[in-house]
């Protein structure tokens, strides 16, 4: 085998298309650090959309095809792809195939790789029968390994960096370095009494019937919102074709803040300082629950509508224990988020049960806690043998 980067050193290679925006590569990088910083890993993390992945990592943005960063290598993703020393553990992210060539050389490397396949994040029940699974390859001597990220002790867990939770609690819990962050952003101190939200959606259609709402009540809302897909549906509620970030939009007891991107350690710092945040995909759904404050998930869109069923499989494991009033208000207003019913109908009710859906969703989160991380879990895959 003729490598013209020999890297015998690299303990992990990760593999990344960008799909879903920010979705798919936010869950590598995160899980690329926590490799590196949790358990002493080499790692080398590979992506095809370099633009989206500097908007997380600006330090992305004036490097060619390769950065170190965070104790990561990341390179770019080109084809045709070189000839590289394959990682002793590699991970194809959401079943994106890495390059045929580099498979060949896996197979050639004695020993031979570990291979894992890094599903989507998934609720349902079947996932806890899946995971660890083996496939052979069709033609050559290598199996792959899946790997299901979920909610159970019988899954992969969730990815959470060591030292994530004693942060947001420290955060949390000293309103000066709260108020500092947010004036640190230009973010206005908020009214007395208001209620602090973050917006990280897809377009969501109904979004002024439910502005109209706040903008009506008599408690004040502050409204953050990066820069993104939902601002243009923010935008139409106040008559407006753009805003630039930094500007505040106003109307009744509304105050809307347009914030820039924000890389990956201040999206979590805006999640833990707000009541009540919106989110989209499954990297900020799953930093949502760690901020353990109450939530409203908008899910990527499948077809027949598969998604549903995910939503629902969710729902039910993350309500169980809470007082039926407040965990149907809650279904109600995540089933309109994501396009099935009236979203400013739902909201009333599920206004009225966020004073007891935050202690639950501490609760929630805690529990998840006690599990074992995703970074954690695929360590344990790399050091097994292949079934």
């Amino acid at each position: 085998m003729s490598l013209a980067d020999a890297a015998p050193a690299f303990d992990w290679d990760i593999f990344c298309r960008v799909v879903d925006n920010f979705g798919d590569i936010g869950v590598c990088w995160r899980l690329a650090k926590a490799l590196a910083h949790d358990h002493g890993c080499s790692v080398r993390l590979w992506v095809d959309d370099w633009g989206t992945f500097a908007r997380l990592c600006p330090a992305a943005a004036e490097a060619g095809d390769a950065v170190r960063v965070e104790g990561v290598e990341v390179r770019r993703w080109r084809e045709p792809f070189p000839g590289v020393m394959p990682a002793r553990a590699v991970v194809e992210a959401f079943a994106c195939e890495p390059p045929a060539s580099y498979v060949e050389s896996m197979a050639a490397t004695t020993p031979r790789s570990q291979w894992i396949n890094l599903e989507y994040l998934s609720a349902e029940d079947w996932v806890e029968g899946c995971h660890g699974l083996a496939s052979p390859h069709p033609r050559l001597p290598l199996t792959k390994r899946f790997c299901f990220p979920g909610f159970t002790a019988h899954t992969g867990g969730l990815l959470r960096e060591g030292g994530l939770l004693e942060a947001r609690d420290r955060f949390q819990a000293d309103a000066t370095v709260r108020r500092d962050w947010l004036a640190g952003r230009g973010i206005p101190v908020p009214a007395e009494g208001a209620r602090l939200v973050s917006l990280f959606a897809y377009e969501q259609p109904q979004l002024p019937e439910l502005l109209r709402l706040w903008a009506d009540a008599p408690r004040p809302t502050l409204l953050l919102v990066p820069e993104g897909r939902v601002l243009g549906d923010v935008l139409r509620f106040f008559g407006r074709a753009e805003a630039r970030a930094g500007e505040i939009l106003a109307a009744g007891a509304l105050s809307t803040v347009v914030l820039p991107f924000l890389d990956s350690a201040d999206y979590d710092r805006l999640l833990w300082a707000c009541d009540l945040n919106f989110v989209r995909g499954e990297d900020s759904f799953v930093r949502a629950q760690w901020a353990a404050r109450p939530f409203a998930w908008h899910i990527y869109e499948q077809d027949e509508a598969v998604h549903h069923d995910k939503l629902d499989a969710f729902l039910a494991r993350y309500l169980a224990g809470l007082d039926e009033a407040a965990a149907e208000a809650t279904r109600a207003l995540w089933k309109a988020w994501n396009g099935e019913g009236s979203l400013a109908a739902a909201w009333p009710a599920f206004a009225d049960a966020l004073p007891r859906l935050a202690p639950h969703t501490r609760r929630w989160s805690d529990g998840l806690a006690e599990q074992q991380d995703l970074a954690s879990t695929l360590v344990q895959f790399s050091e097994l043998t292949v079934k």
